[in-house]
């Protein structure tokens, strides 16, 4: 019997190169998964119109759109649940995930970041901030980690992580590279470990 494949929404708010990476891994490595939903804070997003291209459901979620924020939790739940999602990837998403969603999907949120955790994390440690703070501290190394979500920013237990090395001739543009490269080989891998986790019941 075939197992049913699981359902992913990922979470962008840019170009949403790992999103790409993400859905051409699902089919070449022929997981029981599939991404089914795009939620994004930015209604001209490449993501968005990435999703749309792919025959992916795209919707364009702010909190701008709502007169409150608890408004704005309810219907990303509602959307979240309308597609029957069972997991979230967050894939250059520069929203914090609220609280009652990571609680509502507990154990079922990734995120991919540009650096080894739990170094160069936190609040404002994204994109080219997060690669300028890597080269002004004289690291040797850099690279990028998939993580569970919880209530704090890049805080969440570990599932992998890759390096590569911090040239001295690097420009923070020129280690992004690098390091994206990383990420999207290894966004694939790291939820190949969840599904494989959660089937054995761990």
């Amino acid at each position: 019997m075939i197992p049913e494949k699981k359902r992913f929404a990922v979470f962008c708010s840019g170009q949403g190169s790992n999103f790409k990476a993400l859905r051409s891994g699902f089919i070449s490595e022929q997981l029981p998964a599939e991404i089914v939903l795009c939620i994004s804070n930015r209604s001209k997003s490449g993501a968005m119109f990435f999703a749309k291209e792919h025959g992916i459901a795209a919707v364009h979620l702010s909190e701008k759109q709502f007169q409150s924020f608890e408004l704005f939790v309810e219907e990303l739940l509602s959307t979240l649940k309308r597609y029957k999602i069972d997991y979230i990837l967050l894939a250059g998403y520069l929203k914090k995930i609220p609280p009652k969603v990571v609680q509502a999907y507990a154990g079922k949120i990734l995120n991919i970041h540009p650096a080894l955790l739990p170094k160069f994390g936190g609040d404002g440690m994204y994109g080219l901030n997060v690669h300028q703070a890597v080269i002004d501290a004289k690291e040797k190394e850099s690279g990028a980690t998939v993580h569970f979500v919880d209530e704090e920013y890049d805080r969440g237990k570990i599932v992998l992580q890759k390096k590569v090395p911090v040239l001295e001739t690097d420009t923070p543009e020129i280690l992004a590279e690098r390091v994206l490269r990383v990420e999207h080989k290894i966004y694939t891998k790291a939820v190949q470990k969840l599904l494989g986790w959660n089937q054995s019941g761990v």
